[in-house]
């Protein structure tokens, strides 16, 4: 970010006036970050999942009609495979906000969230690109996005332990 945006756009506290979703300040001290710092709200995270769910509904359709008769049934199928995570980590992120608006405060819930985001965007982002480029490469980034995912269970099961 250049030095004039970022001082213009210090100290604003959220993009819509809600607080705790975009956090920019360029003052120095204890407590203070440089850049941009986002927190899981309970708010973001259903925003967040109703976004991913509906992207993940709309590349099933998209798969279905526009991609069957381009693609082959094995590289379909890793498209499907890639809805299919989108889909059930979406929901696992769904879960993540509804429990956040019980338990603001819980660390391991908003980790599962960020968890669930990443997996989401590196293990059926590296699966879609893989379909549509048939760059092999890409495969290498789904273990990540999975381990992300496992973290992401592995959070939520250690706030419903905690609750």
């Amino acid at each position: 970010m250049n030095h004039q945006l970022r001082h213009a756009l210090a100290d604003m506290t959220a993009f819509d006036g809600h607080g705790a979703i975009l956090i920019l300040d360029r003052r120095s001290g204890a407590g203070r970050g440089h850049g941009i710092v986002t927190e899981m709200t309970p708010r973001l995270a259903l925003t967040l999942a109703a976004a991913l769910l509906f992207a993940g509904v709309a590349a099933g359709a998209f798969g279905a009609h526009a991609l069957k008769a381009r693609l082959a049934p094995d590289v379909l199928g890793i498209w499907q495979t890639a809805v299919q995570y989108q889909m059930w980590h979406g929901l696992g992120l769904l879960a993540a906000g509804l429990l956040l608006l019980h338990k603001p405060d819980s660390v391991a819930l908003a980790a599962a969230g960020w968890l669930f985001v990443a997996g989401i965007a590196l293990f059926s982002g590296s699966l879609y690109a893989l379909a549509l480029t048939g760059v092999r490469g890409l495969g290498a980034v789904t273990p990540i996005g999975g381990a992300a995912f496992l973290g992401g269970w592995a959070a939520m099961a250690w706030a419903a332990w905690r609750w």
